[in-house]
């Protein structure tokens, strides 16, 4: 599982190096709830802490911004963004109308290799909680859904995906009730069982139990509080 945040495609290529490292750090953050819906992402403050220009900086929070992860606001700067309710039930209804049928493709052709990495990513994931590590655990998480988009060999489905299951971080991040449902969960050992199995079937409703479970750990009428300062989430 590599560290790295992965956005879209060619993030270096479109950014240049120095504001994808950048853009790749604070993704991270976010998906690791190290930083939290509705920080202020000073241009100033994210130079100092990574050693680059301001310039570089804001490239790498407009590419944020565009993956709607940060959102940009006039006279104001970047802030880490701010899900809706309503946004968060759009998520969360699209990726239950893809992923389902995505893991019934990707239970057709998962392979060996396909299958220790998703146990690689479930090992890991075990790994953070144990450690009280629960963001970290999270972005496992998401990363899990997104390998079985990659599996079922859907290339623009899967970014699609990828993209849902980014703003999920953000979604959790604010509304979630029920961290306990975490340590709780085997939906991914059943999913993986299913996939290993070639069981399509499976995969589909256990991919749907999943997400439902999801949706209803969120408490969409309640916001926490926005939280410390950069260097803090950072440092």
């Amino acid at each position: 599982m590599p560290e790295a945040w992965k956005g879209g495609l060619g993030v270096t290529e479109a950014l240049g190096q120095g504001s994808a490292k950048v853009a790749n750090s604070l993704a991270m953050a976010i998906h690791e709830h190290r930083l939290a819906p509705g920080m202020k992402l000073s241009e100033d403050e994210v130079g100092e802490i990574y050693g680059v220009s301001r310039t570089v900086v804001r490239a790498a929070l407009q590419h944020l911004a565009h993956e709607h992860l940060v959102e940009l606001k006039r006279n104001r700067g970047a802030y880490v963004a701010q899900p809706t309710v309503r946004e968060a039930r759009e998520v969360f209804e699209t990726r239950a109308l893809l992923e389902p049928r995505t893991a019934h493709s990707a239970a057709l052709r998962c392979g060996p290799e396909d299958v220790a990495i998703l146990q690689g990513h479930i090992e890991e994931e075990h790994a953070a909680l144990a450690q009280g590590d629960a963001g970290r655990a999270l972005n496992l998480s998401g990363q899990f859904h997104i390998e079985i988009a990659r599996i079922a060999d859907q290339t623009t489905i899967a970014d699609f995906i990828a993209q849902l299951v980014s703003r999920s971080s953000l979604i959790i991040a604010l509304y979630w009730q029920r961290r306990a449902a975490l340590c709780e969960s085997h939906a991914h050992d059943l999913l993986l069982r299913a996939l290993e199995r070639h069981d399509a079937e499976a995969a589909e409703q256990a991919m749907k139990e999943h997400l439902l479970d999801l949706l209803t750990s969120l408490d969409l009428s309640d916001r926490p509080s926005v939280p410390t300062s950069l260097k803090d989430a950072l440092g």
